[in-house]
């Protein structure tokens, strides 16, 4: 039996069909609707559609906004390239590119990606080498780099660089329910990247998904980020990729109903 409930967020596969506070959804492939934001799970090595091609690494591309997004692109372009295709996605509807941090799972496919459509902004780390910057340049986009906090376009912003060793920046999406914050890996650590992007924006996070780093950590670590998150008043959680099927199974134990699953072919509707 499904319930009606406060916040509306839909969560579509296949041939489900999923009713949260009026909202219907079947399929997901359908047109997006007016003042909807939906986030396609792209590329991931942490499987939920089973006709698609895992790989170790992540992207999500996300309809709604001023511009259509894709924040990382995963470790291989012809996967990526291949799932979207699969998923009905057009790579040339894309006007940008959000990178994560330099990691070869979250930046590898943009070469393929770039030769299929080259007319996009990549913004990427300001800590990026030089030469990555300038191959994207050579193959046609334009592109931007990030330090401090800072607005990216239209209801969406960067948490700007994060970490010493490894920097890193989040994307967030301002909606009416509140923040989306995507991680590619959060190698600063997840509850320092979330409590970021809502010191930023003086808003709670609707949703928190991507790779949350949490692989090989103890339970007694997991169980300290996660009592950080709910201090901060997550919402809902979608964790995937490097997070770890421990972590994920005490993330889907302490959310319980707010549990989203953030695999490989997921899709999720927000009201924008």
């Amino acid at each position: 039996m499904y319930s009606y409930k406060s916040i509306a967020l839909t969560l579509l596969s296949g041939w489900a069909l999923f009713m949260t506070q009026g909202i219907v959804a079947a399929g997901g492939t359908e047109k997006i609707k007016q003042g909807q934001l939906r986030l396609h799970v792209v590329f991931n090595n942490v499987s939920y559609k089973a006709a698609l091609d895992t790989g170790w690494g992540f992207s999500c591309l996300i309809e709604g906004p001023e511009k259509t997004i894709l924040f990382d692109t995963g470790g291989n372009g012809d996967i990526l390239l291949s799932n979207m295709q699969s998923l009905g996605l057009d790579p040339e509807t894309i006007d940008a590119i959000v990178l994560s941090h330099i990691h070869g799972d979250h930046t590898g496919g943009l070469d393929a990606f770039l030769a299929s459509n080259p007319d996009v902004t990549v913004y990427m780390p300001e800590s990026f080498p030089a030469s990555f910057q300038r191959g994207a340049k050579r193959l046609g986009a334009a592109t931007e780099t990030v330090a401090g906090p800072r607005q990216l376009m239209d209801n969406v912003y960067s948490t700007g660089e994060m970490g010493w060793a490894i920097k890193e920046q989040a994307l967030i999406e301002d909606t009416r329910e509140g923040l989306i914050v995507i991680t590619g890996c959060a190698h600063p650590n997840v509850a320092d990247m979330a409590e970021r992007a809502q010191t930023y924006l003086g808003k709670n996070i609707y949703l928190l998904m991507g790779g949350f780093h949490l692989s090989g950590r103890s339970d007694t670590e997991i169980r300290a980020i996660l009592q950080r998150l709910k201090a901060l008043g997550v919402n809902k959680v979608a964790p995937s990729h490097c997070t770890g099927e421990n972590a994920i199974r005490m993330f889907r134990d302490e959310w319980a109903d707010d549990f989203i699953e953030g695999g490989l072919g997921a899709v999720i509707e927000v009201p924008r």
